[in-house]
């Protein structure tokens, strides 16, 4: 296949998966793309090596599991084009992840996968009942003309599983061996060509030096085997990482583009520029974020919240780019595109997350070559032990440690659990934005939440309504309602928003509206008396009317109109409807908390008291906040940080590891290790479950792969293993493992008390 590679360079193209940036004056960039070609850690050791030493380039990184590529490179150097063909030349191939991830390119893997192992299937069936007759007979009874005819059936039969189905096998170790490394295709390939070069002088000649056995059977079915493995494998990787892989495909390849004279016209998203006007059919993701120029529209935003209910937008109404358009045709102007984006934001933090190699995958990929070429001196051994007990028997042996011992479910053990709890939680508005952070957030003891925005909603809400004789609650709040409507301070907000719906005292319409600065609202009734809104001072309320409504510490609000005193409006910042449930769900599973803040004591007392947390530290600077935090550590305490992500960044940062709430987290928050779009504390609980759940899964996963390999490498080197049941073995081992970890993937524990045990 010739690629090319310049298309790479194209600055549309090279946008649309490369962030640039300036760094005292030297350009820097950094590129995730997919690459094509990989079966395994060895492969990814290969293509980082391949750029690592590149002029040009600063780091390369690779995850075997996902077969991202995360490239740091300065473009004043070197350029994308000559970076994949240094890639190119090593047998991979760098793709887009736009276009690696296709439809037409998965169709194609997949469709070549399943042919080669229908073509191994079917042969090791034909195989095999040819070998059959071997098996249920004694010596002599098949005649020898018969038995060399079934023999040459088999050899025949045997040549497409070794020439077209075990191709990926060949080729892959190829590529290694030609560039002096050992991957996990090398004992593989070994073993088949060692079985069939065997084999075939067998039946050419029986008498000769390889003597008289055969093993295509055994060949043919662990081809079999082995590719199903690899099959299933690669659908599971889709599965794996499909949140990020949907993620990346929402968007439409072509829109409708709203030309000046009011037709439309079909264009690629890629030819949009912010202002334009696009028409969206039903059922057609947003290309970007904008504001809705129709009457309305039914926006499904699960992409944020990880809730599918919909969601109206009225005209003015602003979406985001990624969610999709439930109802009829919809105008949008589009306000921000490609990586400016709120989901260009959300696709970054998972690319991150699905290219990182979380600590035990390192050390994983590390013991890998080495245990590889153990294996190839383990075989030769074997081969030449048994050589000098049982010569027909030497070849087999050798052929059935090259099998056993093929470390895939000890390499795809860590990673794939971890993929798969990240693509979990993706799925129900929970970014993972480190996967060593599963880890981390299994083994803490301690939560520390923020107050402001966190345990409670980032604006104010009507508590109470105290009102003179003669005046009823909901007259006093209309009133009230509509002067705060012309502004927005926080304290207006809130009252603007409780009287919405009232309709106390009729078509009162108020004139002369204004807002004094730190003081209030002020506004003229019909018949010319005046009204305000504001501060005791400013309403003219006196001390003793003030203290008759006194609420505590509560942020309060007076109303007064000709005759004095009229309304007092209590406030109180409003507690997320699930902070309690949530703090009481930690407190079942051995979770102490605490809440830091930086406001006044009695409100954090009055916050912490309601949500039932152990301890409350309050008055607290982002220097005193850091301070707490590493004291709590230094007394040995593992704890996980749940701010905002607007101004808790030194705390996010130093904490064993991290949560930002709300919106506005992925845009403004940095430092965290999850990101919670839709705002809920229950998610917290949600996600440390399910890093419990995965650390179990990571653990029964390395536990199985390495008694596998513990029982069936010396039952292969005792000649107990033939060399279809060792690939059967390493096949059914693989799947094992990856399916243990789609376990993972099935459902995002619900965060109740009732279920903190966790268990998947």
């Amino acid at each position: 296949m010739t690629d090319n590679f310049g298309v790479l360079d194209d600055p549309v193209e090279l946008r649309e998966f490369t962030d640039f940036s300036d760094v005292d004056g030297t350009p820097t960039a950094v590129s995730v793309l997919m690459v094509q070609g990989m079966y395994c850690a060895a492969c990814a050791d290969t293509v980082e090596s391949a750029l690592q030493h590149l002029p040009g380039v600063e780091r390369a990184h690779v995850h075997a599991a996902t077969r991202r590529l995360t490239l740091h490179w300065n473009p004043a150097l070197t350029s994308m084009s000559s970076l994949a063909r240094a890639v190119g030349d090593t047998g991979y191939r760098l793709l887009p992840i736009q276009q690696a991830l296709s439809i037409s390119e998965r169709l194609r893997e997949t469709r070549q996968a399943l042919w080669r192992l229908f073509v191994a299937g079917f042969c090791s069936m034909q195989v095999m009942m040819y070998a059959w007759p071997a098996y249920v007979t004694e010596p002599g009874e098949i005649p020898a003309d018969i038995d060399q005819l079934l023999r040459w059936a088999s050899w025949v039969l045997s040549l497409p599983v070794v020439f077209f189905a075990s191709g990926p096998f060949f080729s892959s170790a190829w590529r290694d061996l030609k560039h002096g490394r050992v991957g996990m295709d090398t004992p593989v390939s070994i073993g088949i060509l060692v079985t069939f070069i065997a084999s075939s002088g067998s039946t050419f000649d029986p008498t000769g030096p390889w003597g008289y056995e055969v093993w295509f059977d055994s060949l043919t079915m662990f081809v079999f085997f082995l590719l199903g493995g690899r099959y299933l494998e690669l659908k599971a990787r889709d599965r794996t990482a499909g949140a990020l892989d949907s993620l990346m495909n929402r968007l439409p390849e072509v829109c409708d583009l709203q030309k000046p004279d009011g037709s439309f016209e079909a264009v690629s998203i890629r030819r949009l520029a912010t202002g334009d006007v696009v028409r969206l059919q039903a059922g057609q993701a947003f290309p970007g974020d904008g504001t809705v120029l129709s009457e309305s529209a039914t926006v499904d935003e699960a992409l944020l919240t990880g809730e599918s209910r919909p969601v109206i937008r009225e005209r003015g109404g602003a979406v985001v780019a990624g969610s999709f358009n439930l109802g009829g045709p919809v105008l949008l102007r589009v306000d921000k595109l490609g990586r400016d984006t709120r989901f260009a934001q959300i696709v970054s933090l998972m690319e991150k997350a699905s290219t990182e190699k979380p600590r035990l995958a390192i050390l994983v990929d590390r013991i890998a070559a080495p245990f590889l070429v153990a294996v190839l001196v383990a075989a030769a051994f074997a081969a030449w032990y048994w050589w000098q007990i049982d010569p027909n028997k030497a070849l087999a042996v050798a052929v059935a440690v090259l099998i056993v011992t093929c470390p895939c479910a000890l390499s795809l053990a860590t990673p794939a659990a971890m993929l798969s709890s990240a693509g979990a939680l993706a799925r129900r508005g929970i970014l993972v934005r480190r996967l060593q952070a599963f880890e981390s957030l299994a083994n803490i003891n301690a939560v520390v939440f923020d107050k402001t925005g966190t345990l409670t909603h980032d604006r104010l809400v009507l508590d109470d309504v105290h009102t003179r004789a003669g005046v009823s609650r909901d007259q006093a709040l209309e009133l009230a309602g509509q002067m705060a409507a012309g502004s927005l301070h926080p304290v207006s907000r809130a009252l603007a928003s409780a009287a919405v719906g009232l309709d106390a005292i009729g078509p009162e319409v108020l004139t002369d509206m204004a807002e004094l600065a730190g003081q209030g609202m002020q506004a003229l009734r019909a018949d010319g008396s005046r009204l305000r809104l504001g501060s005791a001072a400013f309403c003219g309320v006196s001390v003793s009317e003030a203290a008759a409504t006194d609420a505590g510490d509560s942020p309060r609000v007076y109303l007064s109109d000709e005759q004095g005193w009229l309304a007092t409006f209590t406030l109180q910042e409003g507690l997320r409807d699930d902070a309690q449930a949530a703090v009481a769900a930690l407190r079942a599973m051995g979770v102490r908390t605490w809440l830091l803040s930086g406001d006044r004591d009695a409100a954090a007392q009055l916050v912490g008291q309601a949500v039932g947390v152990d301890h409350v530290i309050s008055g607290a600077s982002p220097e005193q906040k850091l301070a707490e935090v590493s004291a709590l550590q230094a007394q040995g305490i593992k704890l996980a940080m749940v701010g905002d992500g607007l101004n808790d960044g030194p705390v996010l940062a130093r904490a064993d590891t991290s949560f930002a709430l709300g919106h506005a987290a992925p845009l403004a928050q940095a430092q965290s290790d999850y990101v919670i779009q839709g705002g809920e504390v229950m998610d917290v609980v949600r996600t440390l479950q399910q890093a419990r759940c995965t650390l179990r899964i990571v653990r029964q996963n390395l536990m199985w792969a390495a008694t596998y390999n513990l029982v069936c490498v010396p039952l292969a080197l005792f000649g107990f293993m033939p060399p279809w049941l060792a690939g059967l073995g390493m096949a059914g081992s693989s799947l094992l493992v990856i399916g243990n970890a789609l376990r993972l993937a099935s459902k995002v524990p619900s965060g109740s008390s009732d279920t903190v045990s966790g268990k998947p």
